[in-house]
């Protein structure tokens, strides 16, 4: 078997490092030629001394100067190393990588990826920020240059898998399955007091501070809704969000004929990761297999939309279209840091959020500045709406501190 070389945005994160883990479990199917983080300088030096990629990349010069420190501190031979956006559009669309992980968080990863599927590499999409900003881009320069695009994120992974040997005219809707977050059964009051520690304690996934929040406030389904328009080609009034608290369905669709296919699989992103690298094919994983008597019950509901409002902005950018998503992204990204911050409270996000949308003034998306003039033009004004929300009453509960680092 020829052994594939492999790229990673956002090695140091949690898909990151899951994909460095299903890597070694494929043994000597893959080479890790490339890695792109942003801070975490101890661990990509210890990624480095483990994998030898030739190229990293960090995000200031400081943290490159802090990982030849560290390289030289344990000993392990250093690769080349390259600075910010410029760096990941390197690790990228390094000559030797022939599929791209992309699991870099927010925004920071759609000029790399796109850079990636330009140039007719394998994406393994984590980042479905990308889609979201600039699926137009995406889409349009897969088409070029016969890169395929193959999700990661485990919901578009199950709906990729379930959607395998059927027509598109046999499917009536995609579902989308939400965990319901941390806040599934709470109130309307309760979110409002939330912290950030309690807004932080998913179920059923561990994942970054950003992602977690998302699915606090069911943004994260909103965002994948958006994705899925871009991935299978179906519309607004075609995709559908259900609450499975379990998170073992991971997805569904329906066909015209009434039958409903689904795929089921432990709460560990390793096989969708997997899947993605390996697709058409199927390997043997080192996951446990799925305890179909153990489970006992599998429960489904739909998502309140008074206690979960940023699903309906998030359908509502994507009816409009354009750089509507790309607004509505960036206006949560901000908002979403600013609760992490603690200077808004949750529920602030989506008034924040609703705000950016009220004032934008959708235009088609013609090219990449196009995009990132209206994500730019988004995020001031959210600053500003923030501003206004911080001053205005206390936010929740004053607690050290939290980091956004992964």
């Amino acid at each position: 078997m020829k052994t594939r070389g492999i790229s990673i945005l956002g090695s140091t994160g949690s898909i990151g490092r899951n994909t460095l883990r299903v890597v070694e479990s494929l043994g000597d199917e893959f080479l890790v030629v490339a890695l792109g983080a942003g801070r975490n300088v101890e661990l990509l030096a210890e990624q480095c001394a483990r994998y030898q990629p030739e190229l990293v990349s960090v995000g200031t010069e400081e943290c490159a100067e802090l990982l030849r420190v560290e390289l030289k501190r344990i000993d392990a031979a250093p690769p080349r190393v390259t600075i910010g956006e410029a760096g990941l559009v390197e690790v990228a669309t390094h000559e030797g990588a022939g599929c791209v992980v992309s699991a870099a968080v927010g925004a920071v990863g759609l000029v790399p990826t796109l850079r990636a599927v330009e140039a007719g590499r394998r994406v393994a999409l984590a980042n479905k920020e990308s889609l979201v900003i600039a699926g137009e881009l995406m889409t349009r320069a897969a088409e070029r240059s016969g890169a395929e695009i193959l999700p990661v994120d485990s919901e578009h992974n199950a709906l990729h898998q379930c959607l395998r040997g059927e027509r598109r005219e046999e499917v009536r809707r995609l579902v989308l399955t939400a965990s319901g977050g941390p806040f599934r059964t709470g109130t309307r009051e309760e979110m409002e007091r939330a912290s950030v520690e309690e807004a932080m304690r998913h179920p059923t996934w561990q994942m970054g501070a950003k992602i977690t929040i998302d699915s606090a406030t069911l943004m994260n389904k909103g965002l994948e809704v958006i994705e899925a328009q871009w991935l299978f080609g179906f519309g607004a009034d075609e995709i559908e969000i259900v609450v499975h608290p379990e998170s073992v369905v991971h997805s569904m669709i329906e066909l015209i004929d009434g039958s409903v296919i689904a795929q089921l699989g432990a709460t560990d992103m390793r096989h969708a990761i997997q899947y993605a690298l390996t697709y058409p094919e199927r390997r043997t994983s080192a996951l446990a297999p799925l305890d179909l008597a153990r489970l006992g019950a599998l429960h489904f509901e739909p998502p309140d939309p008074e206690r979960f409002p940023c699903i309906a902005l998030a359908y509502r950018a994507m009816r409009a279209g354009g750089t509507a998503p790309a607004a509505l992204n960036a206006a949560n990204e901000t908002a979403v840091a600013a609760f992490l911050d603690r200077r808004i409270r949750l529920t602030d996000i989506p008034r924040v959020i609703a705000r950016v949308l009220d004032a934008h003034a959708a235009r088609g998306v013609t090219d990449l500045d196009t995009v990132i003039a209206a994500d730019a033009e988004a995020r001031q004004h959210a600053g500003e709406v923030i501003a206004e929300l911080s001053s205005a009453k206390e936010p929740a509960r004053s607690l050290p501190k939290a980091t956004h680092a992964d």
